[in-house]
């Protein structure tokens, strides 16, 4: 199919970004990624450059038209509780800039935040928390989805955890628990965005990690 529209994303030469736009050029979209000074060759083939500063939206706002829909993926990599300043000072000022940036610009905003409530990594969810609360209050039609741990290549030590989420999930008190904080692959994520970006919800639509996992 051709003449898709435009999408807007930011943090696409990570982990999970870099995947996402190589199935979005697939699916014949038009991708503009926004990337720092330097980093440009990360950018999958085929997709436009943005040079910007995902934290300053003056940097990248005027980039972001005609785009129908902004994608952001900006966060710290491998987080951890030690980390606790960097998910203010990149992961909520990111979003928030994304969110000045698309305001009037886009129809459709994805924020990728993180399964919750949960038992650890409290300054992190508290961090997309309030990512949440800047997206839902831009007034724009946004996907908030919710996976815990996305499983993928130097992503996998939390497979030795599928035993113990196999007993939680038989018992009654810990089964909801354990189905809102499950692992979903590199593969479902991916898919999961692509839903998101072909069918755009008219308020805001939480995806949590069963939905995530639906191929």
């Amino acid at each position: 199919m051709t003449d898709r529209h435009l999408v807007f994303v930011t943090g696409g030469t990570g982990y999970l970004g870099r995947p996402f736009i190589v199935e979005l050029l697939r699916r014949s979209y038009r991708v503009r990624a926004l990337v720092r000074p330097g980093s440009e060759s990360r950018v999958p083939t085929g997709a436009e450059r943005v040079t910007g500063d995902a934290l300053r939206e003056e940097s990248f706002a005027p980039a972001i038209a005609p785009a129908e829909t902004v994608v952001h993926l900006v966060g710290t990599p491998r987080p951890s509780p030690a980390k606790a300043a960097e998910f203010l000072r990149v992961d909520l000022a990111s979003i928030r800039a994304t969110v000045a940036a698309a305001a009037g610009r886009v129809r459709h905003l994805v924020y990728l935040s993180v399964a919750q409530p949960a038992p650890v990594m409290g300054a992190y969810i508290a961090a997309r928390q309030e990512g949440e609360s800047v997206v839902r209050s831009a007034g724009l039609p946004a996907t908030i989805l919710r996976p815990w741990y996305v499983l993928g290549p130097g992503h996998r030590w939390p497979l030795a955890l599928l035993p113990i989420y196999a007993v939680l999930r038989r018992l009654p008190s810990t089964r909801q628990g354990a189905e809102r904080l499950g692992l979903v692959t590199l593969d479902q994520m991916v898919a999961a965005l692509i839903r998101a970006v072909e069918h755009p919800p008219r308020g805001i639509r939480i995806v949590e990690v069963p939905e995530i996992r639906v191929r």
